[in-house]
């Protein structure tokens, strides 16, 4: 029989947590027992994983007794605090919130573009997820950047509410109902009302004038491709519920065609390509949304300059954005690392 493996999933009643759960159960994960953790508040919920009753229980030091793979979905705060205590009892940590995703002892994979780099795990124990916009770009860019050299990219991204929470969903949903019916809607999760409107900040602000987001996607894809590649992000949150959406243009050492570019997309892993402009047809997030595939479309070359290429990149932010990357990462580990 193969061999099973004991799972906890961190942050279970979230929306990312409760999405790992699902890829858990779809990808049929070779789980023998499986531990849900949360806040104090959520402990002694009941969810299931495959029809049968599982409860929550409070996150604790001591929740990682016997646990092969801790998939973490529960904030940086806790990430840092929990995570190396479940290093400690002989958990590998997939951690999916932005705590240690620089950490230079720390791989930062994303499975269709740098698996070996999960050989590394054993520094810390530890593999974080990236940023959800940077898996998706990523994807789509490495095997364009395996055949002509990526030297810049320029991304501006459009991003569901999803990729804030439960909460975030919820008042969207809120201040649509509320503003057919004439009152003015109730903000709460965000600077300013998200219905009907594209608010140009995710995360605070630095000094240097783009968000956290921005900056995040801006080293991650660095780490992550290995190149000190020229990056610059625009990040911004739209009234979609699910499925982050990007323009990317990026400057080649070596000319690349739209012809190439498709060849290449249309082969890579993890990748659909959508592009057929003659019947409008191109990635959009209500088509993204609920698969694993990053889909690219609207692929052109700019004409203001000699290597440049614009391409347009939709993805689930929960799914592969976040809670299918992290199950991958798990196949892969238990695949080639773990005995």
């Amino acid at each position: 029989m193969a061999k099973l493996w004991n799972v906890a999933v961190v942050g279970a009643t979230g929306a990312v947590g409760g999405q790992m759960i699902e890829c858990l159960e779809e990808r049929n994960f070779p789980v023998g027992k499986i531990r849900y953790l949360a806040s104090a508040r959520s402990a002694g919920e009941v969810l299931e994983f495959k029809g049968k009753p599982v409860m929550v229980e409070e996150l604790t030091r001591d929740s990682f007794e016997g646990i092969d793979i801790a998939l973490f979905s529960a904030g940086g705060d806790r990430s840092r605090d929990f995570c190396p205590a479940a290093a400690a009892a002989g958990a590998v940590c997939i951690d999916n919130s932005s705590a240690w995703r620089m950490d230079p002892d720390v791989p930062l994979v994303v499975p269709e573009v740098n698996p070996h780099a999960i050989a590394d795990y054993r520094k810390k124990g530890i593999i974080a997820n990236p940023n959800c916009s940077t898996i998706q770009m990523v994807v789509a860019l490495k095997p364009l950047h395996d055949h002509a050299v990526i030297r810049r990219i320029v991304v501006s991204t459009y991003q569901a509410v999803s990729g804030t929470g439960k909460k975030a969903i919820e008042e969207l949903q809120k201040q649509v109902v509320t503003l057919f019916q004439g009152k003015s809607p109730e903000v709460a999760t965000y600077p300013h009302q998200i219905a009907f409107n594209c608010l140009p900040q995710i995360d605070s602000f630095g000094d240097n004038g783009y968000t956290k987001e921005e900056m995040k996607m801006v080293h991650e894809t660095r780490k992550i491709l290995e190149a000190n590649i020229g990056v610059t992000a625009t990040a911004v949150r739209v009234p979609v519920f699910y499925g982050h959406s990007e323009s990317v243009n990026i400057e080649t050492e070596n000319k690349l065609t739209v012809a190439t570019a498709r060849e290449l997309l249309a082969k890579a892993p993890g990748v659909e390509l959508v592009d057929d402009p003659a019947t409008s047809s191109y990635p959009m997030a209500i088509d993204a949304a609920g698969q694993d595939l990053t889909l690219v479309g609207r692929i052109r070359e700019d004409e203001s300059i000699a290597n440049g290429l614009n391409l347009w990149v939709v993805a689930d932010n929960i799914r592969k954005g976040a809670a299918t990357n992290a199950v991958q990462i798990a196949e892969i580990l238990i695949e080639r690392y773990l005995r």
